[in-house]
């Protein structure tokens, strides 16, 4: 072949590009790799398992691990790469995770030696497989029962050379016990592990009775259970709303003790979600900020005995009030969000715990009509040898004839199936029968095998037939595993009502500011140094100033809105603006619900015990509730039922001492009243009493109150000393140009 000289020009070829809609695109080449994210790698399935882990438990089953002795982790990952073929890196992270030394799991599927690293660890490495050994823990009989009696479909692995299990015939709902994190393409799974216990009871629940409410259900699974332990801030109704939809989130929060003699606490459990590296990385930054001047060292004493996080307090210090600001400021207390997304069919679905269950009962019945009917057919052939050899043993004579006369071996069956009419089947099992079993007492135990075979037959058939029978077993099976691996809760469970709030004061830079809240829901904390220079506030186009306090940076804010919530924020929790921003879009800040709006924003009294909350609706009832209803010992955001939904709110106004309250309708009339005539209730969502007697399709529309009022002329004719009362015209001025309330 000639070579090209040196500067010889090259001929470049261009090739026209193809012209292809991004519809198109997407379908041929994103979607496949879509669907095989989801389906076969991030989502779990009913079994409780991701394709990964079943591929390497399936494995150690073959390789005779169930039971028997350890073998080094490399020679697993090696095998498991005939059903994986994603390297070996992957499915030894993966063995790390279900193994006993790693202590992500209530219940290890792998028994392991050697150091695994920890779940609670994102630095603390685990040893190469060529120096740990695994096999798979006794628990794992509770996953493989009935694999080998065509409980499961197999299918063939990707080169064709064996088959595998769609999913594993577990015994127990797996899929709660074991927790599952993924994230595919377009959605994610997050699903927390659930006491095996609890949920063998609650399972055993829904098996007797189907019909078992969510309500129920919590009371029998009382809450998520973590391998790690910690405590669990219970709120009842947040843990429901998660039952029912699969979605939400709970608070986790260390466990410690503390050490008296030695003036230092011990960090003993920490969150399922975090780590030691992320709460010693907070500490350090905390400690260099002067945020924590109680801790005089920090330290990881983590050893053989288990986890422990050791604080050397300075003298004097309150460990209740440290471990206060530490559960606020670190990850020492940290939200698990739940998203428990399961494939059913292939097919992605969001499910509550109840739903899930059931779906897991259908899996199960399933499993054991197929492992009964693989029993079934087992013995009924085995009945059918029996019969044929019923045939022979009444003249076993004839038979022996039949053998001595025949000439050739290959035509005694045929001629013993002519004989005694057969089949070949029949005929090839009597023809290897021994010479030495042809005697009374075998053919006396084969007529008595026969009768109770056709039993056990019976039986088993009846019973596949009976869906009762099936869940009677499923449940013999649930309090068998209960009793045999059931353990105690490791993670505590905690009220949150019972949680007394601790004011950490110095944690936060206190400084005085002005906040204010717009009619569209914008939110601004300003600084009164910030003031002096730009008192003009920047608003959007229509909107306008509805409540302006001067506070501290360390105050409370309650904001009620239009759905009947009440949210609860620190003045902290805001950024410092200028007057010239817009400030925070309050909706999106304190996460509201969809077209839900503030009414009111209040900064609570500490020292006023005789506040009350009037909220006046569009029926023109309203009523008065005391402030303290609103008191609560947690650390409540979001306070639902705050007042009456049965009407549209209008007016929610923060009484501190009595006052003058104009209520208007939709025919221009109104009445003004004091505040003192309206009832006082102790409930908080009393619908309240008539104050407006209202005309046929009239409705009031808005309360006019505090300064407000001067813009009003001739207001004592509409004034009415006794309720209900009918309206008066009313000289309504720019309503616009009233503010609800600013108090300066």
């Amino acid at each position: 072949m000639a070579r090209k000289k040196k500067n010889e020009p090259v001929e470049l070829v261009y090739s026209e590009p193809v012209v292809q809609p991004i519809t198109e695109t997407i379908e041929t080449n994103y979607m496949p790799y879509a669907m095989s994210v989801i389906v076969s790698r991030a989502i779990p399935e009913i079994d409780g398992f991701k394709p990964s882990h079943r591929k390497l438990l399936f494995t150690m089953y073959k390789m005779g691990l169930l039971g028997g002795n350890r073998t080094k982790s490399a020679n697993v990952v090696g095998a498991t790469m005939k059903l994986n073929p994603h390297g070996d890196a992957a499915i030894y992270d993966t063995m790390v995770r279900l193994s006993r030394g790693n202590e992500a799991l209530l219940h290890p599927f792998v028994d392991s030696k050697g150091s695994f690293g920890k779940q609670y660890s994102r630095d603390m490495a685990y040893a190469a497989p060529r120096y740990t050994e695994v096999r798979l823990d006794s628990f794992c009989e509770t996953i493989f029962d009935g694999i080998d009696r065509d409980a499961v479909d197999f299918v063939p692995n990707y080169d064709n050379t064996m088959t595998e299990p769609l999913l594993l015939p577990t015994k127990f709902p797996n899929i709660l016990v074991s927790p599952n994190l993924g994230i595919a393409v377009g959605m994610a799974s997050s699903i927390c592990s659930f006491n095996l216990a609890e949920i063998c009871d609650g399972t055993i629940e829904l098996l007797r009775r189907p019909n078992t409410t969510d309500e129920k259900l919590l009371d029998i699974v009382k809450a998520p259970d973590f391998s790690g332990g910690a405590y669990l801030v219970y709120d009842r109704a947040k843990m429901l709303d998660i039952y029912r939809t699969g979605r939400g989130s709970f608070t986790l929060r260390a466990r410690y003790s503390y050490d008296k003699e030695n003036n230092c606490i011990d960090i003993l459990q920490i969150p399922y979600s975090t780590s030691i590296e992320q709460i010693l990385a907070k500490i350090t930054t905390l400690v260099k900020d002067g945020k924590l001047k109680e801790v005089v060292d920090f330290r990881d004493e983590i050893d053989l005995s288990g986890f422990k996080l050791t604080l050397d307090l300075r003298r004097g210090t309150n460990p209740e009030q440290l471990m206060a600001k530490l559960y606020r400021l670190t990850p020492l207390q940290d939200d698990f969000s739940c998203n428990f997304n399961v494939l059913i069919g292939s097919t992605p679905r969001q499910m509550g715990v109840r739903e899930i269950l059931c779906e897991w009962i259908k899996f199960r019945m399933d499993c054991v009509k197929r492992e009964l009917s693989f029993d079934l057919k087992k013995k009924s052939d085995k009945l059918h040898l029996l019969r044929g050899l019923g045939k022979i043993l009444l003249d076993i004579d004839k038979a022996i004839k039949i053998v001595r006369e025949t000439e050739k071996e290959s035509d005694v069956v045929p001629r013993l199936m002519e004989g005694f009419r057969i089949d070949q089947v029949q005929a090839e099992y009597v023809a290897e029968i021994k010479l030495r079993h042809l005697n009374r007492e075998y053919i006396v135990n084969r007529i008595k095998d026969i009768e109770s075979l056709q039993n056990e037959i019976n039986e088993l058939r009846e019973t596949i037939e009976d869906d009762l029978k099936i869940r009677a077993f499923i449940i013999k099976e649930l309090t068998e595993i209960k009793k045999k691996y059931g353990q105690p809760r490791r993670t505590q469970i905690i009220n949150a009502d019972e949680i007394e709030e601790i004011e950490i004061e110095d944690t936060v830079e206190n400084y005085n500011c002005r906040v204010v809240l717009t009619k569209e829901g914008y939110f601004k904390k300003i600084t009164h140094q910030s003031l002096r220079g730009a008192d003009e506030q920047k608003l959007k186009d229509g909107d306008s100033i509805a409540y302006a306090f001067d506070t501290d940076n360390r105050a409370e804010l309650m904001f009620f809105t239009d759905h009947a919530q009440c949210y609860r924020a620190k003045v902290a929790d805001f950024d410092t603006v200028k007057a010239s921003a817009l400030g925070d879009f309050l909706p999106v800040k304190l996460g509201f619900d969809d077209g839900e709006r503030p009414i009111m924003m209040h900064i609570p009294d500490k020292e006023s015990a005789n506040e009350n909350i009037i909220f006046l609706f569009e029926n023109g009832k309203g009523v008065r509730v005391p402030a303290s209803a609103y008191e609560t010992k947690s650390n409540r955001r979001r306070l639902t039922g705050a007042f009456s939904s049965a009407s549209p709110v209008i007016a929610a106004i923060w009484e501190k001492e009595e006052t003058d309250i104009l209520i208007l309708a939709t025919d221009g009339r109104g009445i003004l009243i004091k505040s003192s005539l309206i009832p006082q209730k102790t409930t908080r969502t009393a619908a309240g009493v008539i104050l407006f007697t209202l005309k046929k399709n009239q409705k009031a529309e808005r309360a006019v109150y505090g300064n407000a009022l001067g813009k009003f002329e001739n207001l004592n004719k509409v004034r009415k000393t006794k309720i209900p009362a009918s309206g008066s015209p009313v000289g309504i001025p720019d309503m616009d140009e009233i503010q609800l309330r600013i108090d300066g």
